[in-house]
């Protein structure tokens, strides 16, 4: 899709902006960007020891806020040795949680329907601490800049679990080619990503001065 000029508007504004591209992306393009990304990832950590990541797992195919796909990426990257760290998002039996939580993906036969029928892994739910195991993170975002700007979706709960990232830990956050702004509405308190992964290229950001 073609690129548009996020100057002056609202974080409202891009996100809903977003949301409305990404859900007239047809199928196929959703399918063949995921496809792209995942063989860009894997070249870049082709040679990468196994370590200690976490991605997030993307809503289901249909949603109506679709997202970039990783589902293939995370069982990619456990196949290769990683250990790989995801989030659970559904209640406890006292209620919604209030920190973000983590679980080890144990492959995609060990996964059920979550909070929003977002897949999360059976296994034993960790704190929000566990984020400082890994050595590389890979967020989800709806728009980014050159210099590592990055709008959520809203809700905060990424913002909230980066400020559990080790300061030597790699932020990579996927995003399709249209998201990749000139400048975007953000905040002293929001992490900057150190890569963006598009379709067409992993990006390594510059870390400009606020």
């Amino acid at each position: 899709m073609t690129s548009w000029d996020s100057d002056g508007l609202s974080k409202h504004d891009v996100r809903r902006e977003v949301v409305a591209r990404r859900q007239a992306r047809p199928a196929s393009q959703r399918l063949d960007d995921d496809r792209a990304r995942t063989g860009l990832l894997l070249a870049a950590l082709r040679d990468v020891e196994p370590a200690t990541i976490s991605c997030y797992l993307s809503v289901p195919p249909h949603s109506s806020r679709p997202e970039p796909g990783t589902l293939e990426i995370v069982t990619a990257l456990w196949t290769m040795g990683h250990r790989v760290l995801v989030p659970v998002l559904s209640p406890t039996p006292e209620g919604l949680r209030h920190d973000p939580a983590w679980a080890v993906f144990e492959g995609p036969a060990a996964l059920r329907p979550g909070l929003w029928r977002i897949p999360e892994p059976t296994g034993e739910a960790l704190g929000a601490e566990a984020l400082a195991e890994a050595d590389l993170v890979l967020c989800s975002g709806l728009a980014g800049t050159h210099d590592g700007r990055r709008l959520g979706v809203g809700g905060g709960w990424y913002d909230r679990a980066l400020a559990h990232c080790r300061e030597d830990a790699e932020v990579w956050m996927l995003l399709n080619d249209d998201e990749l702004l000139e400048s975007l509405p953000t905040e002293a308190h929001d992490r900057r990503v150190d890569r963006i992964l598009l379709p067409g290229q992993l990006l390594t950001c510059v870390h400009a001065e606020s």
